[in-house]
């Protein structure tokens, strides 16, 4: 086992740790660790909401759960001789739940969960279709995971992070802000936001204290979307055995990581539609010097994908169209078209017995394959979702005998208003 550089408590909180993450990007946050390039390591991570989501039958968490504190990110890792220019390269080796820990109050002790987060604390990718918070747990078998909340259907996880990245400059963030502020502006009361300003509240920022921390905590991005760094990419793909190339803006690089998924579908739909967990992760990690030039990266992280994804052979998909529910026609918006499929898929798997939001949390947290299909054919764009059939204990495909019906159990819990 590489040698474990970045360790943490499961019996306290992720503020409590001898290490103490952040939560927030800014170039100004001490490093954590220093590693040398060719060096592997270990580090734990912490699911995303630090321990506020239980293992229980009620939704009231998703509803209240603490979006300002989100995400708790182990690092960052100071990688020896980084430079402005210099690509960094991350080897996945390995990526799990909690080591040795397969029962408790943390997600990653055997278990993990899905959430369809409330429009008015987060939204999702359907919020004005499905605006209540649900909650779906799924525990964890090996490499398999099962859900009382969402019966017959077991799947293989495909195991990665969902957030990992290195520090903006403070050029990149004066970008990231001023081009945030301004979407933010033009619908400021917008409900989900458009973006997520610098927030002071909720911001953990490792060693920092004092007068620093106030000042880093008021120019400091929120770690939510995806951007040049990297970050909150929420890529199925980056498993095991995942090689990624990084921009390297600031001196020493700043990788930091976590948010880990036991598995997640293409798009992550419901937001927080992986199954979250605490866990592990290997790395090792080398350098390419003036790398962004050479193979002209600027503004984008390179990966290479693990081999270690779920086989899985056969599916039943569904496509969508730019088309609005009222019947406004829009151009080529692979968005809506991806909207679509999705809830033509949830219409279907409606029809065996499963409620929406139990459908619609399975196509968050199983291994589906979303694909733009057709964008350049005016005025409809084409995207389509790719369930697994395997997936299922019933047979799922259509047939003259009609949809066969399972029990959907007590169905995902809804949180109460």
């Amino acid at each position: 086992m590489p040698e474990l550089l970045f360790p943490l408590d499961s019996t306290k909180s992720f503020t409590e740790q001898e290490i103490v993450g952040h939560n927030r990007w800014h170039p100004d946050i001490p490093a954590a660790v220093t590693v040398k390039p060719g060096t592997s390591f270990r580090a734990h991570c912490r699911e995303w909401f630090d321990g506020a989501i239980h293992n229980d039958d009620s939704a009231e968490d998703i509803l209240n759960a603490p979006l300002n504190n989100v995400h708790t990110l182990s690092g960052p890792f100071h990688i020896e001789g980084a430079e402005p220019g210099d690509l960094l390269i991350v080897d996945i080796l390995d990526v799990g739940p909690i080591p040795q820990e397969d029962l408790g109050p943390l997600a990653g002790q055997g278990w993990g969960y899905t959430g369809i987060f409330a429009k008015e604390n987060g939204g999702g990718f359907l919020t004005d279709r499905f605006p209540d918070a649900y909650k779906a747990i799924w525990d964890f078998s090996g490499q398999t995971t099962t859900s009382r909340h969402v019966p017959h259907v077991k799947y293989t996880g495909i195991t990665h992070p969902g957030l990992m990245g290195t520090a903006p400059s403070a050029q990149l963030l004066a970008k990231w802000n001023a081009r945030e502020g301004a979407l933010i502006a033009t619908d400021p009361n917008r409900v989900p936001p458009l973006a997520l300003a610098p927030e002071l509240d909720g911001a953990i920022l490792g060693s920092l204290s004092g007068d620093e921390f106030s000042r880093v905590a008021g120019e400091a991005a929120r770690t939510a979307p995806p951007r040049e760094n990297g970050g909150n990419q929420d890529i199925k793909n980056l498993t095991k055995g995942t090689r990624v190339f990084y921009p390297v803006f600031v001196p020493g690089a700043k990788l930091s990581f976590g948010d880990l998924h036991f598995s997640q579908g293409d798009g992550e739909i419901t937001f927080c539609g992986a199954i979250e967990m605490g866990g592990f992760m290997d790395l090792h990690v080398d350098l390419i010097k003036g790398g962004m030039e050479t193979y002209g990266v600027s503004e984008n992280a390179i990966f290479m994908p693990g081999n270690t994804a779920p086989q899985y052979s056969e599916w039943i998909a569904f496509s969508g169209i730019s088309v609005t529910v009222d019947g406004e026609q829009k151009y080529l918006d692979s968005d809506l078209s991806y909207q679509n499929a999705c809830m033509h898929a949830i219409d279907y798997l409606t029809k065996f017995g499963y409620s929406p939001e139990q459908a619609y949390l399975l196509l968050g947290s199983a291994p589906i394959e979303g694909r733009l299909s057709g964008v350049v054919d005016i005025p409809n764009s084409c995207a389509t979702v790719y369930i697994p059939t395997a997936i299922f204990d019933f047979p799922i495909a259509p047939s003259a005998s009609g949809p066969f019906q399972i029990d959907p159990g007590n169905g995902a819990p809804r949180a109460q208003f």
